[in-house]
């Protein structure tokens, strides 16, 4: 359940050029699950609309939500400011991500012994909940993970090895394989059972393709910009009249690609 509230900053530091790292205390990380996101609510009225940001890490114990974004525009430079001890005005979590009310979308708990976790760019940092949560349902699961980056200035790295073997793409190839995920996939050899990705959509039409190619489930968090974040606008909709915020981020790849 989506909750509009103040939340109290406790971290918010660059962990790569124009990369930025926040952590906030609010009561929304009780509910909070893996591929959801939160809007922020900038300082400056003069900006009306929230800011979608997806969740990377929860920690419901301390009631705490990581939140990884790039500085993009005047409203994320704004918020890049914003120091530790301010309050936020948020609402969340919001959307329908990976793990829903049954359980996660796709996994079969018998068949599914590899997933294959792919971002790109700024949809890297909800893998690594994603990852997370996973283990949590099954510590024995193979966890893959293929990243791509534009280049050397990598972020999430350490993050994402916890949970299993990662693999990354550069575009400049100045670390791993030279080119996009799907040469770094082919490079490698991997493959899956299942495949839970995000990042821009050349990125997911190119992975949805190989989906195809192997028979693979493919799950698409997609990335669209939004205004109200909760449905109403319908600025966000995508595919078949999917809303963007309310029936996704994440999708059935067939869905929306």
């Amino acid at each position: 359940m989506a909750i509009k509230e103040n939340a109290i900053i406790k971290e918010n530091i660059e962990i790569s050029p124009g990369i930025f790292s926040m952590k906030i205390k609010c009561e929304g990380a009780k509910e909070a699950s893996c591929g959801q996101f939160v809007s922020l609510y900038l300082h400056d009225k003069t900006k009306i609309l929230p800011r979608p940001i997806s969740i990377c890490e929860i920690d419901k114990e301390k009631t705490e939500l990581r939140l990884v974004y790039r500085v993009a525009g005047k409203g994320t430079k704004e918020i890049s400011g914003y120091a530790e001890g301010e309050e936020i005005e948020i609402l969340g979590p919001l959307g329908e991500g990976y793990y829903r009310e049954d359980g996660f979308i796709g996994f079969d708990k018998e068949k599914t012994k590899t997933v294959l976790l792919v971002g790109g760019g700024i949809g890297i940092p909800p893998m690594v909940g994603t990852a997370a949560a996973l283990k949590e349902v099954d510590y024995s699961l193979n966890i893959i993970s293929v990243m791509g980056y534009r280049d050397a200035d990598t972020f999430l790295t350490e993050e994402l090895k916890r949970y299993g073997e990662l693999y990354i793409a550069t575009d400049d190839g100045s670390i791993g394989t030279k080119g996009n995920v799907i040469d770094a996939i082919k490079e490698n050899n991997v493959t899956a059972d299942l495949i839970y990705s995000c990042g821009p959509k050349v990125m997911l039409n190119a992975l949805n393709s190989f989906a195809k190619e192997k028979d693979i489930p493919l799950y698409v968090s997609m990335e669209e910009r939004m205004a109200c974040g909760v449905g109403a606008c319908l600025a966000c909709v995508c595919g078949d009249k999917k809303r963007v915020c309310k029936d996704g981020p994440v999708f059935m790849a067939e869905e929306v690609l």
